[in-house]
């Protein structure tokens, strides 16, 4: 903790009750470089609970210490909220959005992600294949690719995204990089479902939820009126503002 600004370390002991969070807190800030004000905004989106906590198959399919670091690299959920979607967005217009938002996904991806492209096209046999968006993590050494889903997982998507993976390392991968990784996001999964889906797939995927909006707490939830309480208030605002046009003439 001394090793970083006393103003962090303020942010942190006022925000942070619990021992071991402070310390991942303030280990991710010296790891990152985070200034104060993006320390903050990952105290309030939860990275502590989220880091790590992907669906993934890393164990069976990476050396120890690799998947160790990938799967600290992945969370569980990703949290769009800064493109300011509905829940219902589609997947393209979702996966254009971050594209223009690149920095804030970044961001919201972690250290190490570059930014390959997006519909990044792959030549299989005499057909064309898009690749959602594609990454290249410097800390891992790896192509990460990643697939968008705007609906619950199925299993299906494991299986293509081992497909593409196998493209991707027969086609992009360099001798000196590791094996790519894939990243599968769904609106929701069930976990049970994504373990099964994963436990005879043979490359390394990670399957994680992403949020758009955020929830409302169930103790604002009884703070905030109701529609009909909102339309009653405007129609009492308007009754009283012709009686004092009225009274006025």
């Amino acid at each position: 903790m001394a090793q970083i600004p006393w103003g962090h370390n303020r942010l942190i002991i006022n925000k942070i009750k619990n021992f071991d969070e402070a310390l991942w807190y303030s280990q991710a800030t010296l790891d990152n470089g985070w200034p104060r004000d993006i320390l903050e905004l990952k105290i309030d989106k939860n990275e502590y609970d989220r880091a790590g906590k992907s669906v993934t198959n890393f164990g069976m399919t990476l050396p120890a210490t690799h998947s160790n670091l990938a799967h600290e690299a992945l969370k569980d959920p990703y949290n769009f909220d800064f493109l300011g979607l509905e829940d219902d967005a589609q997947e393209r217009v979702i996966e254009v959005a971050l594209t223009t938002r690149i920095t804030d996904f970044l961001l919201e991806l972690g250290k190490g992600f570059a930014f390959v492209g997006r519909q990044y096209k792959l030549l299989v046999s005499e057909t064309e294949y898009s690749i959602d968006m594609l990454f290249y993590h410097l800390d891992l050494r790896c192509y990460i690719v990643i697939v968008l889903k705007a609906g619950k997982f199925k299993p299906e998507y494991a299986g293509k995204l081992n497909f593409y993976l196998s493209a991707v390392d027969t086609q992009l991968k360099k001798r000196e990089d590791n094996p790519s990784i894939g990243i599968l996001l769904c609106k929701k999964k069930d976990k049970i479902e994504a373990e099964y889906a994963l436990r005879d797939i043979n490359k390394p995927i990670g399957i994680s939820d992403y949020l758009l909006t955020h929830s409302i707490p169930d103790d604002m939830t009884s703070k905030l009126p109701t529609i009909s309480e909102l339309e009653d208030e405007l129609t009492m605002r308007l009754h009283n503002t012709y009686e004092d046009q009225d009274r006025d003439q």
